[in-house]
């Protein structure tokens, strides 16, 4: 089934309760396997609730994680997962700040999700994950203006594994039908693009969420 496409995860998925729901995703599961890019069904929390083959071969290179693994919980993966700076590509700037604005909004619509609150706090934990949340994002959201809260049909890097691919970019599509809107879910997928090879990307260095450059050194 395409959502035990990423392997063994560490806490159950979410899924909805009526049989006629979870018949939906079943269904919806088959299509999402027929889709050659990666594509993925989050949850408000951004858990992972169906993911395709696609999707777990770009990430199959990334090593074990308690609570950050990208076919569990996608927003913890980009913020926290030591290993996501060699896939996603300008980590900080074209993934970590847009999730931390997706994630801000999202808290502020839903502050009393104990899902969302946890990973509040855990943001909190980190003083320099903290900074940025506080400090260098509201920066990024006034320099870059509303599209930083808008996902779909963003164009960003990716360090695909797969050599066909390699050093290249996705558009993010958001590509949520009503069925699934409903039940609080959407799903995303990520189209690969054919970039000039005139134009070639370093690969991207390992770094922990301790490394964010993009806080301000000084308060504004």
């Amino acid at each position: 089934m395409a959502y035990q496409a990423g392997g063994q995860r560490s806490v159950p998925r979410p899924v909805p309760e009526s049989c006629e729901a979870q018949a939906y995703l079943r269904d919806y599961g088959t299509l999402l396997e027929a889709v050659p890019f990666p594509s993925v069904i989050l949850d408000h929390r951004w858990d992972v609730v169906l993911a395709n083959a696609a999707f777990a071969s770009l990430f199959r290179a990334v090593g074990p994680h308690a609570s950050a693994m990208p076919d569990d919980n996608f927003l913890r993966f980009v913020l926290f997962h030591p290993d996501a700076s060699t896939v996603l590509g300008e980590h900080e700037s074209s993934w970590c700040l847009p999730m931390l604005a997706h994630f801000a909004a999202a808290v502020e619509r839903n502050g009393h999700d104990h899902g969302l609150q946890a990973i509040r706090r855990e943001i909190a934990q980190d003083p320099i994950m903290e900074a940025a949340y506080r400090q260098g994002l509201p920066h990024w959201i006034r320099a870059v203006g509303e599209r930083a809260v808008v996902q779909d049909g963003a164009v960003r890097p990716l360090l695909h594994p797969d050599p066909r691919w390699g050093a290249t970019e996705c558009r993010v599509v958001d590509e949520t039908p009503r069925t699934l809107q409903e039940m609080g879910y959407t799903r995303l997928t990520l189209v690969l693009r054919e970039v000039r090879r005139d134009r070639p990307r370093g690969r991207g260095v390992r770094r922990t969420a301790s490394h964010l450059r993009v806080v301000p050194t000084t308060e504004d």
